[in-house]
């Protein structure tokens, strides 16, 4: 049994943030879950709202926050495309304010603090794979900007505040994640595509479909977010998470498709301002310093995030 360690997770009933709550709390871990709800849903935290060891903040991160902590893992910022796009400038808010009123609060109350980054700060990179040596391809301008350089501005926070004022700091950069929880409507391919197949709707590919990503199972990527916050404190990131194996997104719809045993027919749109041709993690440091690597298969994991969502469309509750 670990020791007991209270532990605040920012953007908590997000679809990381409520697994991540899961883990914990099953660790025996106080867990205090903030969120906004902007995202987040209620649903995803409901099973856990019983438990002595769990507590829900309504609480937006652009104000900032006073409580004790050991911990505190800083996922809260909207993700997808469709929901960053929706307010750019509150997502710029909440990235770089975020971090701010975290890392001082970390500042105040001595405790580890870990961000939640993401392979955006890439762009639409050069060199494949992306190691975290590289600096990025990034438009500063564009309509994805308010995401990739409110992320980008955020690592720069951590380190600041780690080199200034010695805060104990984490950077850990995530790739494509999917799994149960993930919002239906949040226009990411994996939850499209499936939505799409159950339904029997033509699945829809943005561009000729030979543009690449990797995928990484929710179980793999919040192991790999507590190894990262357990690991030695000379161990500050940033570490790609992510599963190296490369697939193209028209391959993903043909076996999204297959699975779910539709008839669904593939089509190909326009794809959408800076939409990155390759994404790939580069994972040898997270192997390294974290004994880290993904073990669910691509069909393993999407035939449990196929069931979710055959549940939700089916009007059951999860």
């Amino acid at each position: 049994m670990h020791r007991q360690k209270r532990i605040l997770v920012t953007g908590g009933a997000g679809f990381l943030g409520s697994h991540l709550c899961d883990r914990l709390v099953t660790e025996g871990h106080d867990v205090m879950c903030l969120d906004n709800f902007f995202t987040g849903t209620k649903k995803n935290i409901a099973h856990l709202l019983g438990k002595a060891n769990f507590e829900v903040i309504r609480h937006d991160l652009v104000h900032p926050l006073f409580v004790e902590t050991d911990e505190i893992y800083n996922l809260a910022c909207p993700a997808s495309p469709v929901h960053y796009q929706f307010n750019p400038v509150k997502t710029v808010k909440t990235s770089v304010m975020g971090a701010i009123h975290m890392l001082g609060l970390a500042k105040r109350v001595r405790a580890k603090v870990l961000q939640a980054s993401t392979s955006e700060v890439y762009g639409n990179p050069t060199v494949n794979p992306q190691a975290e040596s590289y600096w990025g391809n990034v438009n500063p301008i564009g309509p994805r900007s308010c995401y990739d350089e409110g992320k980008r501005c955020a690592e720069t926070l951590f380190f600041d505040y780690h080199r200034q004022n010695r805060v104990n700091i984490r950077v850990v950069r995530i790739f494509n994640t999917y799994g149960p929880r993930m919002h239906p409507n949040d226009g990411r391919v994996v939850s499209n595509f499936i939505v799409q197949s159950l339904k029997g709707e033509d699945v829809t590919v943005f561009g000729d479909g030979s543009q690449t990503r990797s995928f990484c199972y929710v179980d793999d990527m919040i192991d790999g977010m507590i190894r990262m916050m357990d690991a030695p404190d000379d161990c500050i990131g940033p570490v790609n998470l992510g599963n190296p194996e490369e697939r193209t997104i028209r391959e993903l719809a043909e076996k999204i498709i297959t699975l779910t045993g539709t008839s669904s027919k593939i089509v190909f749109k326009d794809p959408p301002v800076d939409d990155p041709v390759q994404r790939r993690p580069e994972i040898r440091l997270a192997r390294e310093t974290l004994n880290w690597a993904p073990v669910v298969g691509i069909e393993e994991g999407l035939k449990k995030t196929i069931a979710y969502f055959r549940s939700i469309l089916s009007g059951q509750l999860i």
